[in-house]
């Protein structure tokens, strides 16, 4: 399997593009019973709608992408059983939390999520609540949106850097966004652990902080994650 690919670019140009999925239709049989047998692990999950990616490409210093919408069943079955459709990725944006004293903020996904035990940036597949009126998806708003309702940081609280780095493991693709706190790490961890524990229903169990390449947990970060942090130190 090849090493994930980092690239950097100002701007990103995502449009929502509704169209049929074949392979979503020519699978409802296996993706429906892949549903209820992940049900069974995890029932609290929800088959809301989300927006998977197609006709991808880099055009200067943009990226630019069509979004269409499925259901989280069955984008679930496409991600597990291994995107066997190569015309369609995973494309998401993530709020690259990073403390004042330089260390990085990344949380624990709680049990009842599909990505329980995984340590990630905030993120989330985008869903309808990021198309905007003109027909764009909105990956900056989405960035701001999955950081309040994961770790209960407002808009306030961060302020978000220019640009993008795009780190692309295959079909999975990171839109990586620097996002800065004004405090240091263990006091930025200690704070979300607050406001999480508030929170009626959290998406985190935990906060962990990364400060060194020693740091990096490789059972439990996903191989673009680990490909992001590495770089990022490497650079910082």
């Amino acid at each position: 399997m090849s090493e994930p690919v980092i690239r950097r670019v100002r701007h990103l140009d995502a449009r929502y593009a509704p169209r049929p999925w074949a392979w979503a239709e020519e699978n409802a049989d296996r993706i429906a019973a892949h549903w209820e047998r992940r049900l069974t692990e995890q029932p609290r999950m929800f088959n809301g709608k989300v927006l998977l990616m197609r006709d991808l490409h880099f055009d200067e210093d943009t990226f630019r992408a069509a979004y269409f919408e499925v259901d989280f069943a069955a984008f679930l079955a496409f991600k597990e059983f291994g995107f066997p459709d190569p015309a369609i990725a995973n494309g998401f944006a993530m709020g690259a939390l990073r403390a004042a004293d330089g260390a990085y903020v990344l949380g624990v996904m709680g049990p009842h999520t599909a990505n329980r035990g995984r340590i990630y940036f905030p993120a989330g597949t985008p869903d309808r609540s990021d198309l905007t009126e003109d027909g764009r998806v909105d990956l900056a708003g989405s960035v701001l949106r999955e950081l309040r309702e994961e770790t209960g940081l407002g808009e306030g609280d961060v302020t978000v850097g220019e640009g993008w780095t795009i780190v692309r493991d295959g079909p999975t693709i990171a839109y990586m966004r620097p996002v800065a706190l004004a405090e240091s790490a263990e006091a930025a961890r200690d704070r979300i652990r607050g406001l999480i524990a508030a929170q009626p229903d959290p998406e985190l169990a935990d906060i962990v902080i990364v400060r060194e390449p020693a740091d990096i947990d490789e059972a439990r970060m996903p191989r673009f994650l680990l490909a992001y942090l590495r770089d990022a130190l490497a650079q910082r």
